[in-house]
């Protein structure tokens, strides 16, 4: 198992629920305290996604292979395609002394906390399923029938965020300063070595 380091920080909730925005400004802010881990995934990539930064992109065959070996953290099929966190990803992160970001689903949010790992587990919900909709229609990358299976995706997403104990926090992102200024705040109170710089920040 991966060794115990800084908490990791795990961000869950439907595609377009504004998780990567948050991520890019808490990054922004804190450009030296987080790490992303690097996902593995059997999907083609998208427009501007590269292959090791966004994703490692693999086919099914080489992704269930190293499952086997015990090489994964958590494994999740999303829209038909697999989707993992090796520990390697994550050690890396780890050894930098950065925190530690993933962006997992559902069934990875499960399977990592059943590990050693001890990670914080926020939750992102979108304003409305209307909303989110409209996010999705707006992206344009994906013909109806996937976009339907996302939807579908979304809702027992949601259901599970929303059960008491699943989550250490639930961040309505109906306002993207709110939703931010929340996860800041949480942060702030759980991670050490953010801690640590927010106060020296406010001292100085």
């Amino acid at each position: 198992m991966v060794q115990k380091g800084p908490r990791p920080l795990v961000l869950c909730g439907p595609s377009g629920s504004g998780k990567s925005t948050l991520l890019k400004r808490l990054q922004k802010e804190f450009p030296d305290k987080f790490g992303f881990s690097v996902s593995h995934t059997t999907r083609g990539p998208r427009p501007g996604e590269k292959d090791g930064v966004h994703y490692h992109f693999t086919t099914r065959d080489n992704l269930l292979a190293a499952v086997e070996k015990g090489e994964f953290i958590e494994t999740a099929i999303f829209s038909g395609n697999l989707y993992g966190t090796s520990k390697k990803a994550v050690e890396d992160v780890r050894l930098s002394g950065r925190i530690c970001v993933l962006d997992i689903e559902i069934e990875g949010v499960k399977q990592i906390k059943r590990t050693d790992l001890d990670p914080l587990l926020v939750f992102v919900m979108p304003p409305s399923m209307d909303e989110l909709e409209r996010r999705l229609r707006n992206r344009n990358t994906e013909q109806e029938e996937a976009l339907q299976k996302r939807l579908e995706t979304a809702r027992h997403e949601i259901k599970y965020g929303q059960e008491p104990g699943n989550f250490h926090i639930v961040i309505l992102n109906d306002s993207l300063d709110k939703a931010y200024a929340e996860l800041r705040d949480f942060i702030i109170k759980n991670a050490d070595n953010v801690v640590e710089v927010y106060y020296r920040f406010i001292v100085d």
